[in-house]
């Protein structure tokens, strides 16, 4: 657990702002908006998964007591 605070204890803004570039030059910037939808529609679909298996588990446990 010390390893992981010594890593992100770490970040900088300066780290940031590098990171920020590479990406820049590694996927240029129209390839980034894209990337961002798609992670964005990804967390979507995550959520609303998420939300429906919760809905089931309360349905089956509400219908459990009856």
């Amino acid at each position: 657990m010390m390893e992981l605070s010594i890593f992100l204890g770490g970040v900088g803004p300066w780290q940031i702002a590098v990171v920020a570039i590479l990406v820049l030059l590694l996927f240029g910037g129209k390839k980034i908006p894209e990337m961002m939808r798609g992670l964005g529609s990804g967390i979507k679909e995550f959520k609303d998964a998420s939300k429906t298996e919760d809905d089931k588990d309360t349905t089956s446990t509400s219908s459990n007591k009856e």
